[in-house]
């Protein structure tokens, strides 16, 4: 992976991390989950219009071959995983859900090697095995001393399994569109399903703190929006599994910000668990890869 593809993976893991203690302070603040969804998306894809109309820009539409791929990938990347991930945060930590959502390389690596048919090493299946203990022990450790599984832990591994399959699948439309484009699409798809939610919007919207209001502001602009934007352009200059490996960091900012903002840790299992899920991604990324030539398709994903 060149420089700026691993810079812009970069800012949007660590913009994308800060994003979980956003989402719980407009949560606490006065947000209900669903509204605080659709009012997020609604700023994004509002920044994505005005772009797109602003004079002198060059938006082109979707071809429409596209159309079916683009809505049915904008509704699993942008509403499935937003959905799941903010609902599933009323019952576990910010920290806890950036490190499940830290192991997506693990699913990313097994997408790949199902569908893809990209083969893995014995230390890559190994990896793989220990990644998905680490994420055992997170789901299981979210409840407290408790060893049990939450909804809300439940909720963000399907997001998580969600995000990675958009990373796999968005790649070859990168060939097509540019990456603000592609990303804009994503938007005002995944939005769409998110106005069953605008019920009560108003009242919300005047109750909430102000705190909530920015966090929800700045969730919109920059994890929402921008970060998309920026990871969908360090995909069109690498190759998915080396920029999704970058996704590993997401569970420290996550843990760091929650803290300093929230004042707010995982559990001691869960930690353990993040430690041994991370060891596995490494694994699976740095040596869990057949050295053979891979076939075109492969080599894109």
């Amino acid at each position: 992976m060149n420089a700026k593809a691993f810079s812009l993976a970069l800012f949007s893991v660590v913009i994308w991390g800060s994003s979980f203690a956003a989402i719980r302070v407009g949560l606490q603040g006065g947000y209900d989950t669903g509204q605080n969804v659709l009012v997020r998306f609604l700023i994004a894809s509002s920044l994505f219009l005005v772009y797109a109309l602003w004079p002198g820009v060059k938006f082109q539409l979707p071809h429409k071959g596209d159309l079916l791929r683009l809505l049915f990938l904008g509704w699993i990347g942008i509403s499935v995983y937003h959905i799941f991930v903010t609902f599933g945060m009323e019952t576990i930590s910010a920290g806890t859900a950036g490190m499940l959502v830290g192991s997506g390389p693990i699913f990313t690596a097994l997408i790949a090697a199902v569908v893809l048919k990209e083969r893995l090493t014995r230390i890559g299946w190994l990896g793989m095995a220990i990644g998905f203990i680490g994420i055992s022990f997170i789901a299981f450790g979210s409840n407290g001393g408790a060893l049990t599984l939450t909804n809300g832990a439940l909720l963000v591994v399907i997001a998580a399994f969600a995000s990675a399959a958009f990373f796999v699948f968005q790649k070859p439309l990168l060939k097509k569109y540019t990456a603000i484009e592609l990303t804009a699409y994503f938007t005002w798809a995944g939005t769409l399903p998110f106005f069953i939610f605008s019920p009560g919007l108003v009242t919300t919207l005047q109750n909430a703190t102000l705190e909530a209001h920015l966090a929800t502001l700045y969730v919109g602009i920059f994890p929402a929006a921008i970060a998309y934007v920026t990871w969908a352009t360090a995909l069109s200059l690498a190759n998915a599994s080396s920029v999704s490996s970058v996704i590993y960091l997401e569970p420290a900012v996550a843990i760091v910000v929650s803290w300093m903002w929230l004042h707010e840790l995982p559990t001691g299992v869960s930690l353990i668990g993040g430690i041994i899920a991370i060891a596995g991604v490494i694994l699976v990324n740095a040596l869990g890869r057949s050295k053979r030539v891979l076939s075109p398709e492969i080599a894109e994903a």
